[in-house]
Parts: C-alpha cells; structure tokens; sequence
C-alpha cells in the first residue's frame, strides 16, 4: 500500500499473514488444532514469502509455521493415543 504525504511516495510493508499465523498456531495449540494448524503453516508461509521479499515480521512468520507443525503434531499424538485406547482418550488430573 503506498500513501502520498506531501508529494512523497511512503510504502508501508505490513505482513497480517505473519501474524495470523502465529494468532493461528497459538490457539491451535489449546483448540482445534486438526483445523488451525494446517492454517498456521499456510499463513505463516506466505507471511515468510513476503517477509522475504522486504515485509515486517519474519519472525513471526516462521513461528506460526513452527507451531502449525506443532499443532498437526499433536493432533496425530492425540489421534494414536485415541486409537490404542478404543476411540477415547481421557485426561486424569488429580
């Protein structure tokens, strides 16, 4: 997006992707992580593509691509202990 201040071009390079991805990969981590975190990997690439490219927040690009594989992670962890345990898993605090 280029906005004109007083007869100048200023580009300001946001990355909304790079965040979504991370927001993504965070709450994939305590809920619906079989849905947000493939999302997380797909923001957080393209917000790395164009992070490459010259946008803000790399960083935080490559963390929702981290925590998406983290969150499919846990997701196939959930899935095996579900399917060794007759299609349940129950969680004992206490």
């Amino acid at each position: 997006m280029t906005t004109f201040e007083s007869g100048s071009a200023v580009s300001s390079r946001s990355n909304g992707l790079a965040i979504a991805g991370m927001v993504c990969g965070i709450v994939g981590l305590v809920l619906f992580n079989v849905i947000l975190g493939p999302l997380a990997i797909i923001f957080g690439g393209v917000g790395l593509a164009r992070a490459n490219r010259g946008a803000a927040h790399h960083h935080m690009a490559v963390a929702g691509v981290v925590l998406g594989i983290l969150d499919v992670a846990i997701f196939v962890v959930l899935l095996v202990a579900a399917s060794h345990n007759g299609g349940s898993v129950y969680f004992h605090v206490g």
